[in-house]
């Protein structure tokens, strides 16, 4: 028979601690996130980690059914979520609670929990933090979201040079197949081939079908899958789909905008755009972007998710981005945050109380030591020692 104590440590696949030092990296990361949107003129808001399952799948919540864990509600019998994601929860939050038909900046931070990893080895339980701007249809606010993650960032050590932010915009594809007559399940599995680059996937579902009398839709969804690089990728589209619906050439000229206007306050970053990245298809409705480091690592992402609120009666676009605070720490060079500590014999600790207590208001770490205890001045990590000298307490420096 199996003893189960000796597995009592272990946590679940995908879930994770921090101990001392990595959750020092994290809480300081958080804070000067914090500071960043606080200082861009957004507001802090924090959804509760559970709410009513029909609430909490609405709108944008949608495409997380199956990451998020359900439970009975005791009080009354109904079905329960914990958070898988906090942008449905932040958008109920406008929509609701906050309800305005002016522009809200909202940012958030707070622990998110899902039910599966998005591939082996990964996190279940992420520390999320992201901002949401509501109330604003234009591409100024897709560019102020894009230029706030990438402060966010900045802010977490990854300077805009060092980053390469991939673009698209979800317009392009829905012009092209928005006309087609297929069924729901089509329709699934042609963006499914799309997505992942599958011309053979997407003649069999498309045959000689036309799309607005533009062309031969394979051939015209062949060339999508084809329009990625930098800037040039735009000018080419708009030759390649010079007779496609107004709503592609509406797509191309918003993403344009937003380009050149991050662009404009970073000269230097990196761009790819994308023509056929369909991520969030579901609830994105306009531009869609990411940033990574120039070795593949995705450090945040977002879009624009226009109509958001309309199932809590107050229908508004928004446009956000969203990131994983653990993952962004996770390659912070390593520091010791217990460092810069100074130390308080035990003995000397009554005596010494009244400056232990000033030093502390101060900012400084303190860490008395325990009567009867051994552990000296270096094994707790300080670097000095709170001493009298005559009548004053004053501080030396610890020697080996």
């Amino acid at each position: 028979m199996t003893d189960i104590s000796t597995d009592r440590w272990q946590l679940p696949d995908g879930v994770d601690e921090l101990l001392p030092d990595a959750a020092w990296r994290v809480e300081n990361l958080r804070r000067r996130i914090v500071d960043c949107c606080h200082a861009w003129g957004f507001e802090l808001v924090m959804p509760p980690m559970m709410e009513y399952l029909d609430s909490l799948l609405t709108g944008t919540g949608e495409t997380m059914d199956l990451q998020t864990f359900k439970l009975v509600d005791q009080q009354n019998g109904r079905t329960l979520g914990i958070r898988a994601d906090m942008t449905p929860q932040v958008a109920r939050l406008d929509a609701h609670a906050l309800r305005s038909n002016s522009p809200n900046r909202l940012f958030y931070t707070g622990t998110v929990l899902r039910a599966r990893t998005d591939g082996f080895g990964g996190n279940r339980s992420p520390l999320q933090f992201g901002a949401e701007l509501f109330g604003h249809a234009g591409s100024e606010s897709d560019i102020e979201i894009i230029r706030l993650m990438l402060a966010t960032l900045a802010a977490a050590d990854y300077p805009h040079d060092d980053l390469l932010l991939d673009i698209g915009h979800v317009g392009v594809y829905r012009g092209l197949t928005e006309n087609l007559d297929l069924s729901d399940d089509a329709r699934a599995r042609l963006f499914t081939a799309v997505q992942n680059g599958s011309l053979p996937d997407v003649k069999a579902i498309t045959g000689k079908m036309r799309s607005s009398n533009q062309g031969d839709v394979s051939e015209l969804l062949e060339q999508l899958m084809t329009l990625r690089g930098n800037e040039t990728v735009i000018e080419k589209a708009r030759s390649v789909f010079s007779n496609a619906p107004d709503r592609v050439r509406r797509s191309l000229d918003s993403l344009q905008a937003v380009i050149e206007g991050v662009k404009t306050t970073h000269s230097s970053i990196k761009i790819n755009i994308d023509l056929a990245e369909l991520r969030g298809y579901s609830y994105h409705t306009g531009v869609l972007f990411a940033a990574y480091t120039h070795d593949g690592i995705e450090l945040s992402r977002g879009g624009r998710y226009d109509a958001v609120g309309a199932a809590f009666g107050h229908p508004r676009p928004a446009t956000g981005f969203s990131g994983d605070l653990k993952k962004l720490a996770a390659s912070a060079t390593k520091t010791n945050h217990s460092a810069n500590a100074i130390f308080v014999a035990a003995e000397n600790v009554t005596d010494a109380w009244a400056e232990i207590v000033k030093l502390r208001s101060e900012g400084n770490r303190v860490v008395t030591q325990l009567g009867g205890e051994e552990q000296t001045a270096q094994m707790l990590q300080c670097d000095s020692q709170l001493v009298r000298h005559g009548d004053q307490w004053i501080l030396s420096p610890v020697t080996d």
